[in-house]
């Protein structure tokens, strides 16, 4: 029996707790929160599921109502020791694999699913944007994502590759591989710069208000364990992936790091390198349309007034040409299923 909650994001969402049972990585029970839309149709064209990143949880109403507004019903998950879903005495967002968030993706597929029989599109942000598609291959080899309701993947600057120079993504690779393996939560040293949620954070001089103590500006720490597993999922990722589903890439046009606020990071993406993104986007299979968006933060959806515009029309340009191939009613007369092809689009 599912029993849903209230929601900290107020009247329109409620919560419902998933258990996972005993942390594989010894930090005691662990369970998921799923959050839905109160205002989701009750016989929706689909569903919406919502997957966060890293320092992240699902506060983005903006971005449900957009869909409810479309005839979608909308759900987000937080995942094991994100968000909602983390407990005194865990490292916010460690796991040793990321093949562990299979468990909640599972269960949280199955209630979408058994809710709406709609089919469902999986959204995606940063790191989220690797969990998903390594769970979506996985599906994908075990009997179909499509078969199991998943039509679509939708990715906001998905995290593909560690940034920085070639010596770090080889020997530091290497090096993050045996010190992961032996001191697993130990800190990556070196990190917690707040360049990008002072971009974002109200609190700070952004525009988007949300928990600090589940989305800390400078981050929470990375541990080695951690970005062990991060980066054994981008190298099977760069070997090649088949999501089963098409999918749409959302990013920034450009980037810009900077180890403090300045006001340059209010229009490029400060976290990750989108040539990156633009490199490994034809990993996924299946048919992909990556969509460069002007002026965008890291997180698109949490862009000043035009980019922010720019995206959602975007992302609508898509679900348009999506629900038109479902349909069989595609204009270029394309099979509603499409190739395995890779689409190219340009941001306005």
């Amino acid at each position: 029996m599912t029993t849903w909650a209230s929601d900290v994001l107020g009247d329109d969402y409620e919560q419902l707790t998933i258990p996972l049972g005993p942390d594989p990585d010894g930090e005691g029970q662990v369970r998921a929160t799923l959050v839905r839309s109160r205002r989701s149709p009750s016989e929706p064209r689909g569903a919406v599921l919502y997957v966060h990143g890293f320092t992240d949880y699902f506060f983005q109403r903006h971005l449900a109502e957009h869909f409810v507004d479309r005839g979608y019903a909308f759900y987000a998950l937080d995942l094991r020791k994100c968000g909602r879903s983390l407990d005194e005495g865990q490292s916010p967002h460690f796991v040793s694999d990321l093949e562990l968030y299979d468990a909640e993706l599972n269960r949280a597929l199955a209630i979408v699913r058994e809710e709406t029989g709609a089919p469902v599109l999986v959204a995606a942000h940063s790191t989220g944007g690797l969990i998903v598609p390594l769970w979506l291959d996985r599906l994908e080899h075990a009997g179909g994502s499509a078969a199991a309701g998943v039509a679509g993947l939708i990715l906001n600057s998905p995290w593909f590759d560690l940034q920085g120079p070639p010596l770090v993504r080889s020997v530091g690779t290497v090096a993050l591989g045996v010190l992961g393996k032996v001191a697993p939560k130990r800190d990556l040293p070196g990190m917690g710069l707040d360049t990008y949620g002072s971009s974002i954070s109200a609190q700070a001089r952004g525009d988007w208000s949300y928990d600090l103590s589940w989305k800390p500006l400078a981050g929470f720490p990375i541990k080695l364990g951690w970005i062990r597993a991060v980066r054994r999922g981008h190298a099977q990722l760069h070997r090649g992936l088949d999501i089963g589903v098409p999918s749409l890439i959302l990013r920034s046009k450009v980037t810009r790091f900077s180890k403090k606020y300045i006001p340059d990071v209010d229009a490029a993406d400060a976290v990750l390198d989108v040539r990156q993104i633009a490199r490994w986007a034809g990993c996924l299979g299946n048919r992909t349309t990556v969509v460069p968006v002007e002026g965008a933060r890291h997180d698109v959806f949490l862009s000043t007034d035009e980019p922010l515009a720019r995206a959602f029309h975007e992302l609508d340009a898509w679900l348009d040409d999506h629900e038109a191939r479902a349909a069989g009613t595609d204009r270029r007369g394309d099979a509603a299923t499409g190739g395995d092809h890779a689409e190219m689009a340009t941001g306005a």
